[in-house]
């Protein structure tokens, strides 16, 4: 699934060299923090969370553990 998210966010940004992806998981979750160069970040929440939003749905669609719910942070 970070590869999914690499892949998926690398072109988006200025800085690819500064995404950092921590996996946190939880009983019934299982969510993943971004780390992006400040410049970047508005860039991947996109205008009024679209960007996020889709990234959300495409990574939530591809989990394999459909006992967990799949959450994206952007920090």
């Amino acid at each position: 699934m970070e590869e999914l998210l690499q892949t998926i966010i690398e072109p988006l940004v200025d800085h690819p060299e500064d995404i950092k992806i921590k996996r946190e998981e939880h009983a019934s979750s299982i969510t993943y923090h971004l780390a992006l160069h400040a410049e970047d970040i508005g860039k991947v929440i996109g205008k009024h969370g679209r960007i996020a939003k889709a990234i959300r749905t495409v990574v939530s669609g591809s989990n394999n553990e459909k006992i967990k719910k799949v959450f994206v942070e952007i920090d």
